[in-house]
């Protein structure tokens, strides 16, 4: 906890808390920017760039998991390994933040964005919104999560990890009841950019989620049969 990087607090009590994830070989200096945008963006947040538990093992920086070797049999292994030290640091802040769940965005670029996407697969909810740049999941989800709405970008140009893993998963997503939605961005490689950013602050602020909708339709409902009743 001690290596996160505190971007902004509110003076007053924090109407969200935005947790930023980098990926692998960077540390927590690496988001701090789009931190910076986002607090522009939201001044009533507190916003912290997280820096991962582990020395890199593939030169500086920091990692979630190791990528020596990774492959597709044992990467879920690797992330499950890692997601109690993940969860509890998610846990730390939104206790120090002083907010529910539904007020907590998980914003992961890379391994982080991947991090963040397996946090909410097949497991109770830690957060109210999680937004992936650049990431994937090692599994798909077997059943949506309705406490959290995912939010998806990927560079169409990315030569790490290709955009094909956000297409399949918001597909698969959309198709399990998933709250989702999946940006692809031409000529855009292995990167957060101010387009992205862009986006990503639209999708924050315009999407309703669907749990939202839903209890207020809910709520429409009783108050129509109610009123029924009453007459």
């Amino acid at each position: 906890m001690s290596d996160a990087i505190i971007v902004t607090r509110p003076d007053g009590q924090a109407q969200q808390l935005m947790l930023l994830f980098h990926g692998v070989g960077a540390d927590a200096q690496d988001l701090v920017p789009l931190g910076r945008v986002l607090a522009a963006e939201f001044p009533a947040a507190f916003i912290v760039s997280v820096a991962a538990p582990m020395p890199s093992d593939i030169g500086g920086g920091r990692q979630w998991f190791s990528v020596q070797g990774i492959s597709e049999d044992n990467r879920p292994a690797r992330i499950d390994a890692a997601m109690p030290a993940f969860v509890e640091t998610v846990a730390h802040w939104q206790q120090e933040a002083g907010v529910g769940l539904d007020a907590v965005a998980l914003i992961g670029f890379s391994q982080g964005g991947i991090m963040a996407l397996e946090s909410t697969r097949d497991r109770p909810a830690i957060a109210g919104r999680v937004v992936s740049i650049a990431g994937r999941f090692a599994r798909l989800p077997e059943s949506a999560n309705a406490q959290t709405t995912l939010h998806m970008f990927h560079g169409k140009a990315d030569p790490v990890i290709p955009y094909g893993f956000t297409v399949e998963a918001a597909q698969h997503l959309v198709a399990i009841g998933a709250d989702v939605t999946a940006d692809v961005i031409p000529h855009v490689g292995h990167q957060v950019d101010a387009g992205i950013a862009e986006l990503m602050i639209e999708r924050l602020r315009g999407h309703l989620p669907r749990r939202t909708w839903e209890a207020a339709m809910r709520a429409a409902r009783a108050s129509d049969g109610q009123g029924l009743d009453d007459a």
